[in-house]
């Protein structure tokens, strides 16, 4: 059975131009590790990318993707993880059939798509590559053409399921003082598998240092975090310890605030110290995250 088929029919222009774009284009720049090949389907003028961190509870959304190029970074690093992997069966078809592409609701030139990912892709040597989520994508027609203008993407695929067991990461009750950060004195972790990246700074893929300002560099870097994270299947929800060096510690209260905005609650056991650094970076963050 063939997988790769527009459910579509050509009659119906807008929403197989939109099938097209989302599911064909995209997997095939996927799987070719392509992003150029794509980027032509998105809207860069107000671009914007939520991270819905797999809950169905708004309150743990978060706007982690302001621009098309940090989305850019995140889906290059997907990617590349699923070219670094080995599957016992042919993933071109295998990602079809796990996409699922049905609802398009379409006014004038605005277009919501529900695009659902719901099955898995057999790993060599045994287990399973699950792919488990939805994303809702905001599509216009720019100059007759229909373009990607944001999402919001890792919801529960359905909506309002639960896990059958606790989650990896829990708060205890306890206390800290008035003046604590966005961060817990201390956390539970249960986890069959933990994963671990190196300090990240705020570079681009080239290994350019972009932003100067503190707060530019600090946003980049947890975009980078995120991304390196993405490669092993997390996402900041699944982090429970942060250490951040800074050079300055007066630009903590700006930190604090750039930090509340991305991390999900409960925020993770975190350190932060003042140190010299390589180059002229102004902040470096490492990251551990559980999984059940």
């Amino acid at each position: 059975m063939s997988y790769d088929i527009n459910p579509f029919p050509p009659a119906d222009t807008d929403r197989h131009a939109i099938w097209e774009m989302l599911v064909r284009r995209d997997i095939e720049a996927y799987l070719n590790v392509d992003w150029d090949s794509h980027a032509l389907d998105f809207d860069a003028s107000g671009f914007f990318g939520i991270d819905g961190l797999r809950t169905g509870n708004p309150d743990g959304w978060r706007p982690l993707y302001p621009t098309l190029e940090s989305y850019a970074k995140s889906w290059v690093a997907f990617a590349q993880q699923g070219a670094n992997a080995s599957y016992a069966e042919d993933l071109r078809m295998a990602t079809y059939r796990c996409t699922i592409l049905r609802d398009i609701d379409i006014i004038g030139d605005l277009a919501i798509a529900h695009k659902k990912f719901d099955g898995s892709v057999a790993l060599t040597g045994g287990g399973f590559d699950v792919l488990n989520w939805q994303t809702i994508y905001v599509c216009r027609r720019v100059d007759g053409v229909w373009k990607i203008a944001g999402f919001l993407g890792f919801l529960p695929n359905p909506m309002g399921a639960t896990l059958a067991s606790a989650p990896a990461i829990r708060a205890p009750a306890s206390r800290q003082h008035d003046t604590a950060g966005p961060y817990s004195p201390v956390l539970e972790v249960s986890a069959s598998r933990l994963v671990v990246i190196s300090g990240q700074v705020g570079v681009d893929q080239s290994g350019t240092l972009r932003q100067t300002d503190f707060a530019g560099q600090a946003r980049e870097t947890l975009i980078n975090c995120a991304a390196q994270l993405a490669a092993a299947g997390c996402t900041l929800a699944d982090v429970f310890k942060v250490n951040c060096y800074v050079t300055d510690l007066a630009d903590w209260p700006e930190f604090n605030a750039i930090y509340r905005e991305v991390m999900p609650e409960p925020h993770p056991v975190r350190t932060t110290v003042q140190t010299g650094l390589l180059a002229d970076f102004k902040i470096e963050i490492e990251m551990w995250a559980a999984k059940k």
